[in-house]
């Protein structure tokens, strides 16, 4: 009787024993500790993201971008209110902006009471605070005769063919009087960068000239280019580009006008204001934006190596977390947004010397604020997958944590249903290029037609124009795109997620989570802390195990469970711990120790109840096997 008591110990024991529970705790604990670590360091770094990203903003670019778009794009030629830059449909209304609103918006001779405030000897200064830098440039791409072919049944009514701009396509011969720059072709520099247009993508180059510091010395040029036909057929492009200076507000703003000439005639117009800060260190501010900068270089080569050392510890293992591909993708943002601000900062201070002190030519802003804006964003991404990283740290959190196990558990559902969805998308999108592609705008191209598609989908559309372009097509094309895209496949997406979200919370309610949760963790340091300030009383184990048992009763409760259930539960529960205490031990000491009535009968309980569970457990089982073989036949 003896050996079988010490045998039912032995075993009793070894099952609460497995692993010392005091090592648990440890580990749990380190890893805790390491993971507040990592998110305390993450955050300095967010924050110093943070303030380095705002410093390079300010409202002012906004209100300047403002000020000069308002002059030059919505000023009315003179007598002629619906004529603005916006609205140049032809060659007489470009040559009207020109010789008006342009010359009118570039040289501000005097003040208001026609007064000389300022000494204008150098530039003009637009709306009294922007200085003109150096003097404005017009610049014509142009396409040869030829680059097309007539057909022969209109050969004998038209002999001249001028096709759509490529470099290939582009005339690079003089033309008119042939005497100055204008009608002169001047090469591209090779490291100008090309303008993306509406109907093309422009190189630098072609036929140039500068305007002048005196208004009237430039009208005159403007009249005289009119007058000997500066604008041809073969026109496909006029760029007309200039820079101010606020000294004010330590800011940029390059202005570049573009005026496209496509093959089937007309003019399109579209504009670029770049406000942008080329001056960075002026201010203490700038100062400290600077420091912020050297602190993020700091963080970079931590983080570098912190990431280097986990690819050597876990190899080829290290790929297969998503977290570790965001490391890396987030590393590689930062060297980049390194690179280009150290290469627009060399390039600006390299170039802006020269460019002030040729007051007399065309000052090139244009490219530094090129690759400045290419930097801006750069470390708008970085800041964006940053924010995305904080999901890293918080996943511990329960809802976190269910909300990534959604995510995670449901993502082959999602790609199976994302490969249905996009091609039905896809097939609506060709239908509605091709049907309606050429009468509404919002289906011009096939890339504007998915994106017109998205955007029924949230609901902003214009039907009135798609019945219009096609009376039976049109409202066949609409309803059954609604039907299939928003009551179907939507529905369908929105009942996946759902049903995975329901099943994550079901294995939750049962037990199945994660093994600490990091919110308890900062919640009981900051307990403590209070505890040691002596501003709250430290709570006693059986105050703990208390508010433990409460909580977890009213959990239960609201899953559903009665009061049987949760009293039949919580007894065993006392018998685990009362066990647990009194027999906790990595190994036994006595070989030959007895166990007495009492605690033989308590653990004897303690199995009959776990033999009543399983044996529910099991019921519940064949129950539900039974039905769903019901179901199958």
């Amino acid at each position: 009787m003896i050996y079988v008591h010490y045998k039912l110990r032995k075993i009793f024991v070894l099952c609460l024993t497995g692993t010392p529970k005091h090592k648990l705790h440890y580990r749990e604990d380190v890893e805790i500790r390491t993971t507040l670590q990592e998110l305390l360091l993450y955050s300095i770094f967010l924050i110093n993201l943070c303030i380095l990203t705002f410093g390079m903003v300010n409202p002012h670019m906004y209100y300047l971008n403002k000020v000069m778009s308002s002059l030059f794009l919505d000023t009315s030629v003179a007598g002629e209110e619906r004529t603005n830059f916006k609205s140049i449909r032809s060659i007489t209304d470009f040559w009207k902006f020109m010789e008006g609103p342009l010359l009118d918006g570039l040289y501000w001779d005097s003040w208001y009471n026609n007064e000389n405030l300022y000494d204008l000897k150098n530039s003009s200064r637009i709306y009294y605070e922007n200085i003109l830098l150096g003097l404005p440039r017009v610049r014509q791409l142009k396409v040869r005769n030829g680059t097309c072919k007539v057909h022969s049944f209109f050969r004998s009514l038209m002999d001249e063919c001028y096709d759509k701009y490529t470099s290939k396509n582009e005339d690079t011969a003089d033309f008119g009087l042939k005497q100055h720059t204008e009608w002169k072709y001047s090469s591209p520099r090779t490291n100008s960068p090309w303008h993306w247009g509406f109907v093309g993508v422009y190189q630098n180059g072609g036929y140039i000239f500068t305007l002048s510091k005196s208004k009237s010395e430039t009208l005159n040029k403007f009249i005289n280019l009119r007058m000997n036909s500066w604008i041809t057929r073969g026109t496909r492009v006029i760029f007309i580009d200039f820079s101010v200076y606020n000294a004010n507000v330590n800011l940029f703003c390059i202005i570049r006008l573009v005026a496209e000439f496509p093959a089937t005639g007309g003019i399109l117009t579209s504009w670029q204001f770049y406000s942008v800060k080329l001056l960075r260190y002026v201010s203490f501010y700038d100062y400290f934006i600077a420091s912020c900068e050297i602190i993020f270089c700091i963080f970079i080569i931590v983080f570098t190596i912190q990431e280097i050392k986990k690819l050597k510890e876990f190899k080829f293992a290290y790929f297969k977390s998503i977290w570790n591909w965001l490391e890396l993708l987030l590393l590689v943002l930062c060297f980049s947004t390194v690179f280009f601000s150290l290469y627009s900062n060399m390039q600006i201070y390299r170039m802006i010397g020269r460019l002030l002190r040729n007051t007399e030519k065309y000052s090139d802003f244009y490219f530094l604020a090129y690759w400045h804006i290419y930097y801006n964003n750069i470390i708008a991404i970085t800041i964006f997958f940053a924010w995305i990283k904080i999901f890293k740290f918080i996943s511990f959190n329960k809802t976190m944590s269910q909300l990534s196990s959604t995510l995670s558990r449901c993502i082959k559902d999602i790609i199976g249903f994302a490969i249905m969805f996009f091609i039905i998308f896809f097939a609506y999108a060709q239908l509605g290029f091709l049907v309606f592609g050429s009468q509404v705008d919002d289906f011009s191209t096939f890339q504007n037609a998915i994106f017109t598609q998205f955007r029924i989908v949230l609901g902003d559309f214009n039907f009135a124009g798609i019945q219009q372009a096609n009376r039976i097509l049109g409202p066949i094309y609409f309803i059954t795109f609604i039907f299939f895209v928003f009551f179907v496949l939507l529905n369908m997406f929105l009942a996946i997620i759902n049903d995975t979200y329901s099943e994550v919370k079901a294995d939750y309610s049962i037990g199945r989570r994660p093994d600490f949760q990091l919110g308890k963790m900062i919640k009981k340091s900051y307990n403590n802390a209070l505890e040691k300030l002596k501003l709250k009383k430290p709570e006693t184990d059986e105050d703990k195990k208390r508010m433990e048992n409460k909580d977890l009763a009213e959990k239960a409760r609201r899953e559903g469970f009665d009061e049987k259930e949760i009293q039949s539960a919580e007894q065993m529960k006392k018998w685990k711990e009362r066990l647990e205490k009194k027999y906790y031990s990595t190994e036994i000491q006595d070989d030959y120790q007895t166990v007495t009535q009492q605690e033989f009968r308590d653990l004897f309980l303690y199995a009959v109840e776990l033999e009543k569970e399983l044996h529910y457990v099991s019921l519940k089982l064949n129950r539900v096997m039974r039905k769903v073989s019901a179901l199958q036949y």
